[in-house]
């Protein structure tokens, strides 16, 4: 009989390729949904934010309470690394810790019951993974760890310096991937518009582009997580201009007030940030999502005006708010001049109801729009209803459009239809099919 295997993956989606390479090792073992059952439970751990860290830490203790007797726990991740001597006194539930390094290792770990901690970056290359959650879509990681100097962001203590993997083993994973059917993918990393910097290329990410595009079979691509001060204009030429990748902008900003953002150590000025984000809006159909920080040391009233004047007149189709917390080892968390934790939250409240009234009416600018979108499957809230997603978007963190009409029969999960969109509600779009299987 098998042993039963059940895993969980907790942050980004960069910790979710770990976990299918993690996968790809452990083929042997049946997955199974019920962690009462499992013979090792896995949890690929994030360590970004406070909010991170404890959902990690709950999530380890929920399975502890329901795991069997004899069964393994494995902590994986940016928690364990980032915390490897904390974690290990403090939660002896656990039989095995790993970092970042050893995630293509974890049957070898499995087999000795040994924690293991490598200093070497895990770069993939060759390893098999096991794609989760699509049977056409998934996520291509380009580098590890990052050059940025970013007052608020702990990663590069942890996951070091940049590390791009070569343009040939991308290359040849996208390839291996086509040939398994999957068309649809998105180029992730900490900081994806320096890729291949540390090989002194430094338009790496055109390079990038121009070589995914000649892939026969790749028919959809974006690229998620771009750096202001490593995105050039030339680079968004080639995005714009290529017949694969679309004019899909993950462009985290964090602020807008020159003086914050030089607080920030981010690196781009208020007005080269404003060069480029009109450059961005320029693309035909562009769709831009960005980020910012609320309450970070030394946010002045007359700074979080300016965000959220700034949030307000410019045409973001997607906007994620945090509220700043004090990282460990940061510059930011030695700052004296704290932003009071009332005034953090009430400042997130006004700018969320603002993104939220925002993604309300641009969503409803779509409702009488023709587009293509790629069907999922039965929708989770009706089983008369199929969940889809936009081509042109990005799965799970994009908004989510439910199919409820058409005359096509027998449609199939994975493919692309042509669709109008008939109406929308505060956080998705309807739409009907209008057309048998597309190709774009």
């Amino acid at each position: 009989m098998s042993k039963k295997l059940h895993v969980v993956s907790l942050g980004c989606t960069k910790n979710l390729v770990d976990t299918e390479v993690m996968l790809g090792r452990l083929k042997s073992y049946e997955m199974t949904d019920n962690p009462g059952e499992a013979d090792v439970l896995i949890v690929n751990t994030c360590g970004f934010i406070d909010a991170a860290k404890e959902e990690s830490i709950n999530t380890i203790l929920d399975l502890e309470s329901m795991r069997k007797e004899g069964a393994l726990m494995v902590m994986a991740g940016c928690l364990s690394e980032r915390y490897q001597k904390e974690l290990a006194a403090e939660l002896p539930e656990i039989d095995i810790f790993t970092g970042v390094g050893d995630y293509a290792k974890i049957d070898e770990l499995l087999e000795k019951r040994d924690s293991r901690f490598t200093r070497d970056v895990f770069l993939i290359d060759n390893e098999e993974r096991v794609i989760t959650g699509s049977s056409y879509h998934a996520y291509i990681k380009l580098s590890e760890g990052c050059n940025q100097q970013c007052s608020f962001c702990a990663i590069p203590s942890f996951k070091g310096r940049l590390h791009s993997r070569t343009l040939h083993s991308v290359e040849k994973e996208v390839k291996a991937l086509v040939a398994k059917g999957y068309f649809d993918f998105s180029f992730i990393s900490q900081d994806s518009s320096s890729y291949l910097r540390d090989q002194n290329i430094d338009d790496g990410l055109s390079l990038l582009v121009k070589h995914v595009e000649k892939i026969q079979g790749v028919q959809s691509a974006r690229i998620l997580y771009l750096y202001p001060t490593t995105t050039s204009k030339h680079l968004i030429d080639v995005i714009e201009a290529s017949p694969v990748f679309h004019n899909y902008f993950d462009i985290p900003l964090q602020h807008i007030s020159d003086s914050m953002l030089k607080r920030m150590k981010r690196g781009l000025g208020k007005e080269k940030t404003l060069g480029l984000m009109e450059k961005i809006f320029a693309a035909p159909g562009a769709y831009v999502r960005t980020a910012f920080i609320v309450g970070h040391p030394g946010e002045t009233e007359a700074e979080y005006r300016e965000l959220k004047t700034y949030i307000e007149t410019t045409p973001f189709d997607m906007v994620t708010l945090f509220a700043y917390s004090d990282e460990a080892g940061t510059p930011a968390a030695e700052m004296a001049d704290k932003v009071p934790d009332e005034v953090i939250e009430a400042r997130l409240q006004e700018l969320q109801a603002i993104v939220d009234e925002k993604l309300k009416s641009r969503l409803n600018s779509y409702v009488g729009q023709k587009v293509d979108l790629v069907l999922n499957g039965v929708s989770s809230e009706h089983d008369l209803l199929y969940s889809a997603k936009h081509i042109a978007w990005a799965p799970d963190i994009d908004p989510e459009i439910l199919v409820n009409d058409s005359d096509i029969p027998d449609m199939k999960a994975g493919r692309i239809y042509h669709a109008h969109i008939t109406a929308c509600t505060p956080t998705q779009l309807v739409a009907a099919i209008i057309q048998s299987e597309n190709t774009i």
